[in-house]
């Protein structure tokens, strides 16, 4: 089944799937606030955001949603516990210095959490690394190893793995692979994975 984009990215799609209408949302990494005010205009939702650079902070003010500057790993802890319903993260999760502890905080001041990462797992990967003997680097994947803001590979298997072992719940899990959605065997044929999840 092929996912209709939002703001030209399936991944977002699926987010906005999975946020009900009037939420109170926290976007973690937000960029330029465009999913943020997509969700605002389309879903009515109460959002904020967290981003780093300053620029895409001026440009998400631009868009009219509230974005603060700072860094996720730092900034979470400043947020008072249950603040919103759903806590987005999305192609972020990988760059993340303390993945554990931004997880963590997420879940500590949202209801519910959306994470949303590149499948170091799927085939394509998996095959540039066996044939090349290098980093893989795909179209999904397209830098020098040295240039790369990716500093954990995980696959979906591995997350799995993680959020059982914290004890968590998987509410909602979906895939995607280009422009369609995938329902069997994710570790090997999905380029995308988007969980929604919470503590139990």
């Amino acid at each position: 089944m092929r996912v209709k984009e939002v703001l030209g990215r399936g991944d977002y799609a699926l987010i906005s799937e999975l946020v009900p209408r009037g939420a109170r949302v926290l976007d973690l990494g937000c960029g330029d606030g465009a999913l943020l005010a997509w969700l605002k205009e389309h879903k009515q939702v109460a959002g904020r955001g967290v981003e780093r650079q300053r620029a895409l902070v001026q440009a998400a003010v631009a868009r009219g949603v509230t974005v603060y500057q700072g860094d996720i790993e730092q900034s979470l802890p400043d947020y008072p516990g249950a603040a919103f319903d759903y806590v987005i993260l999305s192609q972020t999760l990988q760059e993340a210095q303390r993945p554990l502890a931004v997880l963590e905080q997420m879940l500590r001041v949202g209801r519910h959490a959306i994470v949303a990462f590149p499948n170091f797992g799927h085939w394509r990967v998996r095959l540039a690394h066996l044939t090349s003997g290098r980093a893989p680097r795909t179209p999904l994947f397209p830098h020098n190893w040295y240039e790369s803001p990716n500093i954990h590979f995980l696959t979906v298997q591995d997350f799995e793995e993680f959020i059982r072992e914290q004890g968590w719940k998987i509410e909602r899990r979906l895939f995607l692979a280009g422009d369609r959605r995938i329902e069997l065997f994710p570790n090997l044929l999905a380029e995308i994975a988007v969980y929604l999840f919470r503590r139990s």
